[in-house]
């Protein structure tokens, strides 16, 4: 394929041009002071690599197994609410570009697509459960995800109230109309490439996957969004759910060490060590930064994925370098997706490839399932890791 998009920076910079801000910041954007936001990229930048040269490494393997399936790289489309205001052809677009590149997509409950078209365009779809509903709510999500076929299940457990953002933008509405078209002309007059492709898409934005209302109709995303923090889910529910799904199950949103024991203890396959990618509490650690002594508390007895701050392929070794399986990525697809579509998500997960592999190579390691702390420096002390002291896009405006 040839790259039109050569850089992650760049596919920011050219989705905050397209994008009305109200739905940029809406994607960039996180809660408060942003201060978990700017901390879980400067996370990264603390990690310094170990290189070994004249290894001869040329052409080393990127893939990888992940709950007991191959994967063609250690990346998974993270699960997002709202994807077709960012395309028309949302969570379908993203599906099919990770099936070409051989990864699963996670679908979330708050996907404006069945489940089951998203697994038609890609086999390895993963579901994201939120508790909307409660556990009878969560039972008709889950199989309607069952009946689809999704192997996997993802349950959020790290949103239980809604705090607000600082950042200065207009709600995204839950239907297009000629009433809130109006609402957003200020900031969509000079976006017209945006404004036609969700009229020709149609932006109905319905939540098919989440539980009906009590007259059978489907909920709007923003129906559905507003029942998150009703019913969170506690640990007799995560059992509950447990028993109820076959397959591998991982726990999303785990940053304590008694929780992630607490994950062993119901059966799940998997954890997420993740902090929702600082949308949902401001002033949390960044999530690579408790990766290292969570990875050393579970000792092999479940699976370990991050996700949190990861832009590029060299974040994604540094992650695996630190115990993690593979990671999830959200804000990166949903720039490529704003710019080309199923082919700006298709460039992006290009660079992430070829990002890794150019950095094992130059690390001298043969695999991404070979590199661990020894390709790394010292670690930084644990008071070093999260820097709120930087200043996030928000504070700086």
């Amino acid at each position: 394929m040839t790259r039109i998009l050569t850089s992650l920076d760049q596919i920011q910079r050219r989705a905050r041009d397209l994008l009305p801000p109200a739905v940029y910041h809406y994607v960039e954007g996180g809660k408060e002071g942003e201060r978990t936001v700017a901390a879980n990229a400067r996370a990264f930048d603390r990690v310094l690599f170990s290189p070994k040269v004249a290894a001869g490494v040329t052409d080393p393997v990127v893939a990888t197994t992940v709950l007991g399936r191959e994967i063609a790289m250690p990346v998974i489309i993270a699960p997002t609410g709202y994807v077709r205001i960012v395309h028309p052809d949302g969570e379908l677009a993203a599906a099919r570009a990770a099936a070409r590149a051989g990864i699963p997509i996670a679908i979330s409950t708050l996907s404006a697509e069945p489940v089951d078209a998203v697994t038609a365009a890609n086999s390895e779809a993963w579901f994201q459960l939120y508790m909307i509903g409660g556990r009878e709510g969560a039972r008709f999500s889950m199989d309607r995800a069952r009946e689809a076929g999704c192997r996997v299940l993802i349950v959020t457990v790290d949103v239980a109230a809604v705090t607000p953002h600082d950042r200065s933008s207009r709600r995204i509405p839950a239907r297009l109309t000629p009433a809130s078209a109006l609402g957003l002309l200020p900031e969509i007059w000079n976006r017209p490439r945006w404004l036609l492709s969700l009229l020709r898409g149609g932006l109905v934005m319905s939540a098919p996957n989440a539980p009906l209302k009590a007259d059978g109709s489907a909920m709007v995303l923003q129906e559905a969004g507003r029942l998150l923090t009703a019913a969170p889910p506690n640990w007799e529910d995560l059992a509950w759910i447990r028993s109820q799904w076959d397959g591998p199950m991982v726990v999303k949103g785990v940053l304590r060490i008694d929780d992630a024991m607490r994950a062993i203890d119901i059966g799940a396959d998997a954890i997420s060590v993740s902090n929702h990618g600082g949308k949902v509490l401001d002033g949390t650690p960044a999530a690579l930064s408790v990766l290292p002594e969570i990875v050393d508390a579970v000792d092999g007895r479940l699976e370990v994925l991050l996700d949190g701050g990861v832009r590029r392929g060299a974040d994604v070794v540094r992650a695996c370098a630190l115990g993690a399986k593979a990671v999830l990525i959200g804000r990166a697809y949903l720039w490529g997706l704003a710019c080309r579509g199923e082919s700006g998500v298709s460039e992006v997960l290009d660079l992430f490839r070829w990002s890794m592999t150019a950095t094992l190579s130059q690390l001298g390691c043969p695999s991404i399932a070979a590199v661990d702390r020894s390709w790394l420096r010292p670690l930084p002390e644990p008071h070093d890791w999260n820097d709120f002291g930087v200043e996030s896009e928000a504070c700086a405006r």
